[in-house]
């Protein structure tokens, strides 16, 4: 059964470690933040590592959530959904929460391919390639899985340019390059690409 307490937590959590790194978030600061007892955090995380699991667990979920709402709101088509994605990522580039990519970040701190909160965000990022995927197929591409592999690189590098080189502009960059992989697809041009 959820627990107030147990969101609360993770809830925070999620907030210091997409602010500030796994690392550099200590089990002190995040009940600090919380307002809770020691105690209260251990009954529900083992360890620190099961608190990071359940910050992932929940942005995986909500961004999901976001990012597919934001495809709804902005495009009709699959085709148009594709090139959507770079709108809805240049809209979370300029937010200001944005702290880069918590999977990449995540797998750059546990770089142990065999680590659990690095296999989280290897599995995170299966989940958005699936979607690029889905879309590509929906919209007739020829290859869908290829289209949705370099759209991913796209996006990935985008999330990184915004983040480390602080280039903001990085999703309408990568929107242009999509543009032209869509169309090298064999996909019919919309009027908004």
């Amino acid at each position: 059964m959820p627990s107030a307490k147990r969101d609360h937590l993770i809830d925070t959590a999620l907030r210091l470690f997409n602010r500030d790194g796994y690392h550099a978030t200590g089990i002190d600061r995040v009940i600090e933040e919380a307002g809770v007892a020691r105690m209260t955090l251990y009954n529900h995380f083992k360890s620190k590592d099961e608190l990071i699991l359940a910050a992932l667990a929940r942005r995986d979920e909500r961004f999901l959530a976001w990012i597919d709402g934001r495809l709804r709101a902005l495009a009709e088509t699959p085709r148009d959904r594709l090139l959507a994605m770079f709108d809805a990522l240049g809209e979370w580039f300029q937010s200001d929460d944005f702290s880069g990519c918590m999977f990449i970040n995540a797998s750059a701190e546990f770089g142990q391919a065999d680590n659990p909160i690095h296999k989280a965000a290897a599995d995170h990022k299966i989940l958005v390639w699936r979607h690029f995927r889905d879309l590509a197929k929906a919209a007739g591409a020829a290859d869908p899985r290829d289209l949705a592999s370099s759209l991913m690189l796209l996006a990935e590098g985008a999330i990184v340019m915004a983040y480390v080189a602080g280039r903001k502009d990085a999703a309408a960059q990568a929107r242009k390059a999509a543009g032209q992989l869509i169309k090298q697809a064999g996909l019919a041009q919309a009027a908004t690409a």
